[in-house]
C-alpha cells in the first residue's frame, strides 16, 4: 500500500473516491468536515434522511468533472458520544465498504470536532484505515485472493500531523507482521523460523544484538520446563533473547517475555475442541517480535530485551506426562497435573533466566495462557495480573489511548493453595476454578519479590472468535500498539 498526504484536501490529486465524514444529529445529519465541494452533492441524502450518520454508516455517491469520481459519506455517530476508537471503528467500515467495491485509490478527510484534540483525532482516523486495509490471502489461489486499497492519501495533515502518519505506518506494519505470524501454519512457523527471524532482526539493526538458546544450551543451563514441554516435537525447543539498545547512555531495562508454542495439541491431556485455532498459541512470541521490529524501525530510545520461549506441544511417545515432575531453572520443582498447561511452565523459566542473567528493571509478558480469560472478560479487553502499581496504571493507560485494553485481575495469595503439591514444590494446574488466576499466580512464584511484573493474558484478544472493526482476520497483532504506547510514555508517568 503506498500511503501519502496532503496539506489540505484542494491540493488532493486523482482518485477513485474521496471518504467524506458526517457526524449524525436527531434532526439531519451534517457534515463532519470543511468542504464547500461536498455541500451540493450530499445536501439531498443528507435531508432526505437515506444517510443518518450513525457510527459505520456508509453512502457511495457518484459525480462526474471532479477529482473523484464517488464520494463515500461515512457516519461517525453523535459528536457528543464519539471517542478515538469511534473513528477507528467507523473509517474502518469506509475502507470495509471501498474493498466490496474493488476500489484501489482513496483520498480520506478528516472530522473537526472540540472534544477531542488534533493528535488524537489524526491517529485514531491514519490507525483506523491502515489497520482495517490488510488481508492474509498469501495461501489462498490469485482468483480467491481480497482486495485491498493499493493508494490511500490523508488530506489536511501538516508537517508536525504528518510525523504521526509515519509513526502509525511503522506500527501498523509490525501489528500485520504479527497477523501474519499468527495466520500461517503451524509448520511454517516453528522455532526455525522465530530463530530465522530473530537473526534477521539482528542483521538489520545494529542496535539489535540476538542469542539464541538452543537445546544444547537449554540442558547446559538446566531449564528443565521448557526442555519437558518441547521433549515430544520433531523440532528442538529454544530460548531466543534480543536485547535492543535504543538508550546505550542509560541502564534502564525493560524486559519482554513472549510464549511462543507454536502449536498446542495439550500434549496428553489432548484438547477436546478448539484445536484447529492453536496455531495462535504462540502470539506472545510474535506480539513480542513485533514491538521490537517497530522500536528499532521507530529508533525508540529505550532499552529492551525481548524473550520468546519457543516450543511445540506435541504428542508422541517422547512427550511429557501427567504426573511427573521436572525441575525448573530457579530449582523449583513442578508436578504436570496437566500437560495442556504448557505454557505457564516455558514462561517460567524464561523469567527466571532473565532475572538472573540479565536483572532487568521490570518485566512484562504476553500470553495466549488461558481460556477461562475468556469466559471472564470475553474478547474486548486483555487480563492484566500485576504486582506494582505504578506499572499496573502506566499499561492500562496506554490501553485506553491505544484501545488495546486490560483489566486487572486479583492475584490472591489464596490461589497458590488450588496448586499445592504433595509430590513437588507446586502443580502448574489445579482445579478448573479461577484458572487465569491460578495462571499468573503460577508465574508469579518464579518473580522475586522486588521485581516490577505484570502478565497479559491475550487468549481473548490475540485471536478472535469473529471478524469486527478494524480486525478483518481473526490475528489481531495484540500488544504492538500497546507496548509501543507504553514505552513511548514510560517516562514522563502518563
Amino acid at each position: 500500500m503506498h500511503v501519502t498526504s496532503t496539506v489540505s484536501s484542494e491540493e488532493r490529486k486523482g482518485a477513485d473516491v474521496v471518504v467524506v465524514p458526517v457526524w449524525y444529529d436527531k434532526k439531519q445529519a451534517v457534515l463532519a468536515c470543511k468542504g464547500k465541494e461536498f455541500q451540493a452533492l450530499v445536501e439531498f441524502p443528507l435531508h432526505s434522511g437515506d444517510f443518518h450518520g450513525k457510527e459505520g454508516e456508509t453512502l457511495l455517491l457518484y459525480r462526474g468533472g471532479s477529482k473523484e469520481k464517488r464520494v463515500l459519506l461515512v457516519g461517525l455517530g453523535g459528536t457528543g458520544s464519539c471517542l478515538p476508537d469511534s473513528l477507528r471503528r467507523a473509517y474502518a467500515a469506509a475502507v470495509k465498504a471501498l474493498r466490496a467495491k474493488k476500489i484501489k485509490s482513496a483520498h480520506f478527510l478528516f472530522p473537526s470536532m472540540e472534544l477531542m484534540s488534533r493528535e488524537v483525532i489524526c491517529k485514531a482516523v491514519i490507525e483506523g484505515v491502515l489497520l482495517s486495509n490488510y488481508a492474509f490471502d498469501a495461501l489462498k489461489g490469485e482468483s480467491e485472493r481480497a482486495t485491498t486499497i493499493d493508494k490511500v492519501c490523508f488530506c489536511g495533515l501538516d508537517k508536525e500531523e504528518n510525523s504521526l502518519l509515519k509513526r502509525a505506518q511503522t506500527v501498523v506494519q509490525s501489528v500485520h507482521f504479527v497477523r501474519d505470524l499468527v495466520s500461517r501454519n503451524a509448520d511454517d512457523v516453528n522455532s526455525e523460523t522465530l530463530v530465522k527471524i530473530a537473526k534477521d532482526l539482528a542483521k538489520e539493526h545494529a542496535q539489535i544484538k540476538a542469542t539464541i538458546l538452543d537445546k544444547k544450551h537449554l540442558e547446559k543451563e538446566k531449564l528443565g520446563l521448557i526442555l519437558a514441554v518441547g521433549q515430544g516435537a520433531e523440532l528442538s525447543p529454544v530460548l531466543i533473547l534480543l536485547e535492543y539498545k535504543g538508550d546505550p547512555r542509560s541502564k534502564e531495562v525493560t524486559a519482554l517475555v513472549g510464549k511462543g508454542i507454536t502449536y498446542d495439541t495439550g500434549g496428553l491431556n489432548i484438547k477436546t475442541s478448539g484445536m484447529e485455532t492453536m496455531k495462535c498459541d504462540m502470539a506472545g512470541s510474535a506480539a513480542v517480535l513485533g514491538t521490537l521490529q517497530a522500536a528499532a524501525e521507530l529508533k525508540l530510545k529505550k532499552n529492551l530485551l525481548c524473550v520468546l520461549a519457543v516450543a511445540e506441544n506435541a504428542i508422541g511417545p517422547k512427550s511429557y506426562k501427567p504426573g511427573d515432575v521436572f525441575r525448573s531453572y530457579c530449582g523449583k520443582t513442578v508436578e504436570i497435573s496437566n500437560t495442556d498447561a504448557e505454557g505457564r511452565l516455558v514462561l517460567a523459566d524464561a523469567l527466571s533466566y532473565i532475572q538472573k542473567n540479565h536483572a532487568p528493571d521490570r518485566i512484562i509478558d504476553l500470553a495466549t495462557l488461558t481460556g477461562g480469560i475468556v469466559v471472564a472478560i470475553g474478547e474486548e479487553a486483555t487480563g492484566l495480573f500485576c504486582n506494582d502499581e505504578e506499572l499496573c496504571l502506566a499499561l492500562e493507560k496506554a490501553g485506553e489511548r491505544t484501545h488495546e485494553r486490560v483489566w486487572r485481575m486479583p492475584l490472591y495469595p489464596e490461589y497458590k493453595e488450588l496448586l499445592k503439591s504433595s509430590i513437588a514444590d507446586i502443580k502448574n494446574s489445579g482445579a478448573r476454578k479461577a484458572s487465569p488466576c491460578q495462571g499468573a499466580i503460577f508465574l508469579s512464584e518464579f518473580i522475586g519479590k522486588k521485581m516490577p511484573w505484570a502478565h497479559l493474558d491475550i487468549a481473548g484478544t490475540a485471536y478472535l472468535s469473529e471478524l469486527k472493526g478494524y480486525h478483518p482476520t481473526y490475528a489481531t497483532g495484540v500488544g504492538v500498539r500497546l507496548l509501543i504506547d507504553f514505552l513511548e510514555h514510560l517516562d514522563d508517568g502518563k
